[in-house]
Order: C-alpha cells, then structure tokens, then sequence
C-alpha cells in the first residue's frame, strides 16, 4: 500500500485508524501530531507532504463542538473550512488524493426520507455551513478526492455520546433524553475499515459518499441500547427537543443512504446495535 498521512490523528477516527493499521500490520501509515500537521498552517503542511510523500491523504480534522460553533464561527470556518482548502491545495500540488471526513449536518434534515448525496445540502447550523464550505473547497480545488459524510460517531476513544451515557448511567438514577431526532449511530472503527478498504481498493470512483451503520434510531433509542447492552440500571424517559434547548438546532431526521458507497466498493455495513454492543464490549475490557 502507498504512503497515507492521518491529519487529526489525535481525534476518536484517527485513533481508530490508528488501532486498525496496527491490527493489520499496515506499516505505511503516519499519524503525525496535531503541531507537526496543523492543517492551518501552510509551512507545518509543506514538510509534512516533503516528509512523507502520501499518495494519500486523511482529513479527520475538524471543529466539531456543534454548539460551541454558534458563538465561535470563526475558528468553526478556520478549521473546517480554510483548513480543508489548505490540505486539498497541497494534495493538488503534490499528487495525494484526499479523503475528507464531513457530516450528515450539512442537511436540513426535516423530511423523513433517506439522504442521497444528490440530495440539496441546506446547513441549519454554523457547525454544519462550515462542513459544507469545506466540502466545497476540496470540490473546487482537487478532483482526486472521496468527500465521507458520517453521523453520530462514537468509539473507544475520545468524549461521545456512549462514554457520556456510561458515565451519567453510573452516575443517576433516572435521565430525559431527546426522542424526536432521528438519525443512525455509528461506530468510528467501521468508518475506519471502511476508509481503508477504499484506500486499498485502487476505485478512483471520486465523489461524495454517505457512511455509516445500518439502520435508525433516536438519541432515546441509543440511550436505551447502550443501557441494555452495558446492563446498566437507569430509568430512560423519551422528551421533545424543545424540552432540551440547545444553541444550535439540529437536524430532525438525518438517515442517509448508504447505497452508492456499498456498490461502488462492494462492502458490507454492520447493523447500528452490533457494533455497538463490540464497542462496548472492548470499553468493558479495556
């Protein structure tokens, strides 16, 4: 396999990468630290593509505090946005492809039907718009690119939703979650396979592709899989999102097709629940 360079390695998807290139022995893989491959700074991204001439490249970097981005739009535009052109432009100048890792956000989300990547990306929050401008930078400046919408990512590693329920589940005896937001979990080191099976493929099919488990859940039903599985004991209860106000507005139903990336590199996608009782599981023995 070609040279690939990880940028945003420290993240819960670079550590997942991280976990399968060492499980499959693949030794020409490099996870640089955030300093040495600041996807904002164009000096730090030059001696990285001189160093380790990638044919390709990850981008698991982003700004990805939904709510936090409403206030902070700036440095939200900065990472997502300015740091996805810096990396494509070198990508471009150096012959890398790219992948880039982008969200289900960039939809509106109010109708309840499957998301193609034809479908019209219509952001509702900054969060969002600035992962849609990304993905329109590296459009506009590298064609050798698999743009990767995902959602509702979690694993072993890092902060997320299973490890936020874990922790709160030891913690209480009863918690209100959200049940009117629809969308699919999915579990990071499946994303993770999946980019490497695309890498390893030799497809140059470029694009947008949408990517995650199968099936569908609300944030309750998660909640409520994760305390089943784990056998935690805590008393779930479904509430409204206007129960739960929050900076941002979400996306009321963000399920996304799965067709075109399934055809065009012959894979299979585990179902939402099986990979999560795995993560679990590994969580329980780690």
């Amino acid at each position: 396999m070609n040279s690939i360079v990880v940028f945003g390695a420290s993240g819960q998807l670079g550590n997942c990468l991280k976990t399968f290139a060492e499980k499959n022995s693949i030794a020409s893989i490099y996870f640089p630290s955030e300093t040495e491959a600041n996807i904002l700074d164009d000096d730090a991204l030059k001696a990285i593509f001189g160093k380790y001439k990638p044919s390709f490249s990850i981008n698991c970097a982003a700004y990805t505090a939904v709510d936090r981005a409403e206030d902070d739009r700036e440095m939200a535009l900065k990472i997502n946005q300015t740091g996805a052109e810096n990396l494509a432009r070198h990508c471009a100048e150096n012959g890398s492809a790219l992948v880039h890792i982008s969200t289900d956000f960039v939809f509106k989300g109010d109708k309840p039907a499957l998301l193609s990547e034809d479908d019209v990306a219509e952001p509702i929050n900054v969060y969002g718009q600035t992962k849609l401008d990304g993905e329109l930078a590296v459009k506009a400046i590298l064609k050798e690119h698999f743009i990767i919408r995902t959602s509702w990512l979690y694993s072993e590693y890092g902060n997320n939703f299973v490890k936020t329920m874990l922790k709160l589940g030891a913690e209480r005896d009863e918690l209100k979650i959200i049940a009117d937001q629809a969308g699919t979990p999915t579990y990071a080191m499946d994303l993770a396979a999946c980019i490497m099976h695309i890498i390893g493929s030799g497809n140059t099919d470029y694009g947008a592709y949408h990517y995650s488990n199968e099936g569908v859940a609300s944030w309750y039903d998660f909640a409520k899989a994760i305390f089943d599985i784990s056998d935690t004991r805590v008393k779930v209860l479904p509430i409204k999102t206007s129960e739960y106000p929050t900076k941002a507005v979400r996306p009321a139903y963000s399920v996304m097709d799965k067709s075109k990336i399934k055809q065009t590199f012959n894979i299979e996608i585990p179902y939402w629940r099986d990979s999560l009782a795995i993560c679990i599981d590994r969580l329980k023995n780690r």
